[in-house]
């Protein structure tokens, strides 16, 4: 499983470890993701959603129905 929000579809960030030496090797930055459980009244169902700080942010704004209708828009499964 990637590690990417199913809301915002945000992925892990590269780049370099630059030491004081100024030898660079590769790393990356996860994004921070959580596995929420919400309730959707309108099908009487949970849905279990792995969404980042961000993502739980836009849950909180627009509220999960309209967020999962928007995913299903852009033809994600929920």
């Amino acid at each position: 499983m990637s590690r990417t929000c199913d809301v915002t579809g945000a992925g892990p960030g590269f780049g370099n470890n630059v030491p004081w030496s100024k030898k660079k090797t590769r790393r990356r930055w996860d994004v921070n993701l959580q596995t929420k459980r919400y309730y959707l009244a309108g099908e009487g169902r949970y849905v279990r959603l792995r969404v980042s700080a961000k993502g739980i942010k836009i849950i909180d704004r627009d509220g999960i129905e309209a967020v999962v209708r928007r995913m299903r828009a852009q033809g994600r499964k929920v």
